[in-house]
């Protein structure tokens, strides 16, 4: 099994924004049959250092992650996310 986490912090980080993306992020998670598992939380802690939001999401290997990447609603939603100005960090293991 494959665990992708990514972390987002946005431009604009009003709660609206927060609850679009976590909406646009979820859409995909009956509409994309590799992923396993898929959770989106938006962050709450004040400190300077938090990211806006996490994905975490499940993939049962590299194969199906790199199939993922290349399907054409998470490449929508990359080109928004990259439209808004937004940084991401990610970690990819397997467990």
């Amino acid at each position: 099994m494959v665990k992708h986490i990514v972390f987002f912090k946005f431009e604009d980080n009003s709660a609206e924004h927060k609850q679009l993306v976590h909406d646009k992020i979820m859409f995909l998670k009956d509409k994309i049959t590799v992923l396993k598992h898929l959770e989106v939380g938006i962050n709450f802690s004040p400190e300077e250092r938090a990211f806006d939001l996490a994905l975490i999401s499940d993939f049962a290997s590299k194969e199906d992650l790199a199939s993922y990447a290349i399907h054409p609603l998470h490449v929508e939603l990359v080109t928004y996310l990259k439209s808004v100005n937004t940084i991401t960090k990610v970690v990819d293991y397997e467990y």
